[in-house]
């Protein structure tokens, strides 16, 4: 995670519309750290465990590993059809066509190697399962984002003061986690 965030912190301003611009910044900060590239391996992996559930065209695979990891890996088609390609040259899937489509789906060869005790699919290994791992950051912070702005827009100056209270001690209690060794 070589980027930071930005040098002198997010731009709050001086009245409700500085939370929004913090918000905003924290949101697109988070979508370029998180990112949803994997590598080749990942890919080849995904569209292995999925075809050994049943047989899938390829948007379908896009969207069944969109979806399975929670929306924080969505991969190309760009990625997805030469893997497809590489698994059929390599004897591990067949492909049918149907309905004008095509269907891929295991070979027996294939089904010998996705069977064995590793066998894990990377939404599982990698920690990108909705609710675990790093996936989950950028929707607690942005949840914490529009709550902040929620206590900006509505409460009364007491509630905001207690609410930067809070805050600045979250951000004090971030901090001694990443001190921690």
């Amino acid at each position: 995670m070589g980027a930071s965030f930005p040098a002198g912190g997010f731009n709050l301003g001086n009245n409700i519309d500085g939370v929004w611009q913090a918000m905003e910044q924290m949101r697109t900060t988070f979508e370029k750290r998180a990112g949803s590239r994997v590598g080749r391996g990942d890919v080849r992996a995904a569209v292995l465990a999925l075809l050994a559930e049943k047989p899938m065209h390829g948007y379908q695979m896009i969207h069944e590993i969109e979806e399975r990891s929670g929306g924080s890996w969505k991969p190309s088609a760009g990625s997805v059809y030469p893997t497809l390609q590489l698994l059929a040259d390599e004897g591990l899937i067949s492909v049918e066509e149907g309905n004008g489509r095509k269907i891929y789906s295991l070979t027996d060869t294939g089904r010998e190697a996705v069977a064995g005790p590793d066998a894990s699919s990377p939404w599982e290994s990698t920690g990108a399962a909705p609710g675990s791992g790093f996936a989950a950051l950028p929707k607690a912070g942005v949840e914490l984002a529009q709550a902040t702005a929620q206590v900006g827009r509505t409460g009364t100056p007491e509630q905001i003061q207690e609410a930067v209270a809070v805050l600045d001690d979250a951000r004090r209690r971030l901090y001694s986690i990443l001190a921690r060794v």
